[in-house]
């Protein structure tokens, strides 16, 4: 019904686009495609019809029609930073394809050279294709840009941690939490490190960390506990690697019990009565 005056009217081009941008911001993404559909028949080199065009089709999760209509959009109008850089996003976190993001980050940067946000996004695309000294080179030009910005030390951190330069991703973590102390994965991921360093007691500083700012954090009360049981056969610490333990396979059983009853770091444990305990008793709690 909301088509019928429009489609009466023979030159209306303003008043399909105007009705789509609408309807858009309602969130009405169909009859809003519809809508620019019709302006583009007006328009078929019209950059901005093309540009929302592939927006709503993005929100509504038709990514390889989307990227096509960016990619025309930019063909349009080549000198527009948004098409690009929604483009590259398109790219990097729904089709995985990297290399075409970073073209189109490139490209993005070609309009506006200083823009933190394209900078950002390489650094992420050069780290999915596993190329770290790239990936932290431009998240430094990130920080240069924004110099309190989280995300940036955050993730500078975990390219540096993928790229084996543990001590440098741990300074980049400390950085982050500088911006974020109660960032319960910065916590974590500073854990995961100390224990590839072998640095249990550390890790179990920055796992015990990570829930307390969350209880529910299956995967810190797992790795606390996997770290108490690298430590010295004690009965203090073999009290808490199965407390830890048991924290974890109360809030997703199926999959830590499976993880306790086949990773290396639970087989000392395996014959002991506390252990078999925990395993039977959770298993009957769960019906598993």
């Amino acid at each position: 019904m909301i088509y019928r005056t429009l489609e009466c009217r023979p030159d209306t081009y303003q008043a399909w686009y105007k009705q789509g941008n609408v309807l858009r911001e309602k969130h009405c993404y169909q009859e809003a495609l519809f809508c620019y559909e019709k302006a583009l028949e007006y328009h078929p080199h019209d950059y901005w019809a093309t540009y929302r065009k592939a927006s709503v089709l993005e929100e509504i999760g038709r990514y390889s029609e989307a990227v096509v209509d960016y990619q025309r959009a930019t063909e349009l109008n080549s000198h527009n930073y948004w098409a690009w850089y929604d483009c590259g996003c398109l790219y990097l976190e729904e089709l995985a394809e990297y290399q075409k993001a970073i073209s189109a980050f490139e490209q993005a940067l070609t309009v506006h050279p200083q823009d933190y946000w394209s900078v950002y996004r390489l650094a992420e695309a050069w780290c999915k294709l596993a190329q770290y000294e790239r990936s932290v080179d431009y998240y430094n030009c990130a920080l240069e840009l924004r110099p309190h910005d989280f995300w940036a030390y955050y993730r500078r951190g975990e390219a540096l941690q993928l790229w084996g330069k543990l001590d440098e991703a741990l300074a980049s973590y400390d950085q982050a939490l500088e911006f974020k102390p109660q960032d319960r994965w910065t916590w974590y991921q500073k854990g995961i490190i100390f224990q590839q360093l072998e640095l249990y007691q550390d890790a179990i500083a920055c796992f015990s960390r990570a829930v307390a700012i969350d209880s529910e954090f299956d995967w810190a009360w797992y790795r606390q506990g996997e770290n108490y049981s690298l430590l010295k056969n004690t009965r203090w610490n073999t009290n808490w690697a199965i407390y830890c333990l048991e924290k974890a396979i109360d809030l997703y059983p199926r999959k830590f019990l499976n993880l306790a009853l086949s990773e290396p770091v639970w087989d000392k444990y395996r014959k002991q009565a506390g252990f078999i305990s925990l395993v039977t008793n959770k298993k009957k709690k769960y019906n598993l």
